[in-house]
C-alpha cells in the first residue's frame, strides 16, 4: 500500500523547523566564538614567528595607522601584511615607504650601538674602581664556592638566558595585498550587497596565507611558515574595508578553518579614529561586539557599548 504524498502544510512545517534549528545552532556557535575571543590570549614566547595583518584605508585612515605603528617591533612581528583597496596606490606606496623607514632606523640603531662613545676621565676612574671591586668580590665568591664544595653544599647562581631580538626587515618580511572595494563611488545601493560579498570572498585567501617568497617553493624556515599561515593579529582603525576583513576572519572562526580557534589565530584589535570624539564611527558600531579589543582615543568614548577602552591619544 503506497503512502499518501505529504501535504503542503507538513512540508512547510519541516522547512521551518529545519531553518529554526540551523539558526539556533549558528547563534550558539557564534556566541561561543565571541565569548572565547573576549578572553585574554596566551602569552607568546619571545622570538616566536608572528604574522600581523594591517588593514589600510585611504587618506586620513592610512596616515593615522602608520603613525600608530611608528614604534612597531619587527623582532616580534616578523611578517607584516598590508591590505589595501583596489585603486588605492597611495596606501600601497606609504606601506613601502614605512618598511624602508623601518630598515633605515634599524641601521642607524645598529651603527650607534656598534660605535660607543669614548668614556670620560671620571668614567674611566669609576670603571677602574668597579673592576677592582669585582675582582675582589670574584675572589670571595670563589673561596665561598670551594668551602661549600668541601662541606658537601654547592650554591651557584644561574645567569638568565639572553634573548636575541633580531629585527626582521626586507622584502621577504612583508607583502601588500589588494582587495576589491566593497562599494565604488556613486555605486547603486542595490548592487552593493553583491560587490560586498565578492570582497568578503576575496579577503579569505589573504587571511589564509601570504604569497611565498619563491613561487612553488615550500617554506624554508619557521618565519616563512608563519607568513604562509593565518595571521596572529589583525589591526585596523576603521575604514570600510576593515569591516569586510574582520567579518571574513569571523567566518573562518565559525567553521574553525585550519584550527584557527584552537590556535588563537586571527585576533582582532580595532582602534577608533582620532576624529571620533563623542560618537563611534559606523565601522566602530558594526565591529564593537565582534573584535577582541576595542580602543578609543578620547575619554568621552570610554566604556562605549560596554567594551571601549580608553588609552589616550595614540596618533
Amino acid at each position: 500500500m503506497a503512502l499518501p504524498p505529504p501535504s503542503n502544510l507538513s512540508t512547510l512545517s519541516f522547512l521551518l523547523t529545519t531553518l529554526a534549528t540551523l539558526f539556533v545552532t549558528a547563534s550558539l556557535r557564534l556566541l561561543v566564538i565571541l565569548s572565547n575571543s573576549h578572553s585574554r590570549p596566551q602569552r607568546r614566547q619571545p622570538g616566536t614567528p608572528t604574522r600581523i595583518l594591517i588593514v589600510l584605508g585611504s587618506g586620513g585612515h592610512t596616515h593615522e595607522m602608520f603613525y600608530l605603528l611608528r614604534g612597531l617591533d619587527t623582532s616580534k612581528y616578523t611578517h607584516r601584511t598590508y591590505v589595501v583597496s583596489s585603486g588605492d596606490a597611495f596606501s600601497a606606496q606609504r606601506a613601502v615607504e614605512f618598511e624602508q623607514n623601518l630598515e633605515t632606523l634599524a641601521k642607524e640603531r645598529g651603527t650607534a650601538e656598534a660605535q660607543p662613545e669614548p668614556p670620560s676621565q671620571a668614567q674611566s676612574q669609576s670603571q677602574s674602581q668597579s673592576q677592582s671591586q669585582s675582582q675582589s668580590q670574584g675572589q670571595q665568591k670563589q673561596d665561598t664556592t670551594e668551602e661549600g664544595v668541601g662541606g658537601g653544599v654547592a650554591t651557584r647562581r644561574r645567569r638568565a638566558p639572553t634573548i636575541l631580538r633580531t629585527p626582521h626587515l626586507g622584502r621577504q618580511h612583508y607583502n601588500i595585498a589588494t582587495i576589491p572595494r566593497a562599494r565604488l563611488i556613486h555605486q547603486s545601493l542595490l548592487t552593493t550587497p553583491f560587490t560586498s560579498l565578492y570582497t568578503l570572498l576575496s579577503a579569505i585567501p589573504i587571511l589564509l596565507s601570504s604569497p611565498p617568497l619563491l613561487p612553488d617553493s615550500p617554506p624554508q624556515d619557521a618565519f616563512e611558515a608563519a607568513a604562509c599561515d593565518l595571521p596572529d593579529l589583525i589591526i585596523t582603525n576603521g575604514p570600510a574595508t576593515a569591516v569586510i576583513v574582520v567579518l571574513a576572519s569571523l567566518l573562518l572562526k565559525f567553521f574553525n578553518v585550519r584550527g584557527v580557534q584552537g590556535r588563537g589565530k586571527c585576533r582582532t584589535v580595532y582602534v577608533e579614529s582620532f576624529a571620533r570624539v563623542k560618537t563611534l564611527s559606523l565601522s566602530g558600531r558594526l565591529l564593537l561586539r565582534v573584535v577582541d579589543r576595542f580602543l578609543v582615543q578620547w575619554e568621552e568614548l570610554e566604556g562605549a557599548g560596554g567594551r571601549a577602552e580608553f588609552w589616550g591619544l595614540l596618533v
